[in-house]
């Protein structure tokens, strides 16, 4: 049987993530499968790290890595992956955005699609939704952007609820440059340009005010995005030394 490790980034968010991470908790513990729970204080300035020590207090399958300078969620993520052990890595976000219990739902399409990676799709069409209309639009044409750039076969690359089997982070995260912005989006262009399988899943989203970045950085984002770009398709910087790794399903 797998082992599963949950890689939870959290950067300011004291008065939720208790909550969210106990609720994480439950529904990791009704998988079955033996868990760990990696949570990352991404230089918060608030109380966040004493949330974050006071949960894996009373959890033995909790630890907590803290980042003295905030790297942005892709340089939590990857520091949260280098303290991480399990067959499975499942990103999750420090806030209620997101309702844990569809991890088993991604546990359940890895299986089913004999997938190496399943990641939630707001455009899905089983996906409930319920955030901002801007948010919608900026969604959209993202998502045309980076079909343009790279036809990457999914139509969402920015939820936060991601599952992997470990050798494709092996493969992708010693290869990423972006911390920032367009992590997901260079993780998902690693992952399939290593020959990776990605399903996409429904989710339940309603947003509520916790998540993401107050103001979003448009110019940044497409700054990373063009810089993904750049790398992919006229240096092959992602070619360099490029192991031949893929995931074997049984």
């Amino acid at each position: 049987m797998p082992t599963l490790s949950a890689i939870v980034p959290c950067y300011n968010k004291e008065k939720v993530v208790y909550a969210a991470l106990s609720a994480l908790q439950a529904v990791l513990r009704s998988t079955g499968l033996r868990y760990e729970m990696v949570l990352v204080n991404d230089g918060s300035r608030d109380s966040t790290l004493q949330e974050l020590e006071r949960f894996a207090k009373k959890t033995p399958q909790a630890r907590v890595v803290d980042l003295k300078a905030n790297l942005g969620k892709g340089g939590a993520l990857m520091a949260g992956f280098s303290h991480s052990s399990g067959d499975l890595v499942l990103f999750s976000d420090a806030d209620s955005d997101l309702s844990p219990a569809q991890v088993s739902r991604f546990l359940d399409y890895m299986e089913r699609f004999r997938a190496d990676v399943v990641i939630g799709s707001k455009n899905h069409p089983d996906s409930k939704v319920r955030y901002p209309f801007v948010r919608r639009i900026l969604s959209h044409a993202y998502l045309i952007l980076n079909f343009i750039l790279f036809t990457l076969p999914v139509s969402d690359t920015q939820v936060g609820l991601k599952l992997f089997r470990r050798p494709v982070l092996e493969y992708a995260v010693p290869r990423m440059l972006v911390k920032k912005y367009a992590y997901d989006l260079e993780l998902l262009v690693l992952a399939h340009h290593g020959g990776f399988h990605i399903k996409e899943a429904p989710i339940d989203l309603c947003y509520q005010g916790w998540s993401g970045v107050v103001g979003i950085p448009i110019f940044w984002i497409f700054w990373d995005t063009m810089a993904i770009w750049y790398r992919l398709k006229l240096v092959k910087y992602y070619d360099r030394h490029k192991a031949d790794v893929r995931v074997v399903v049984a």
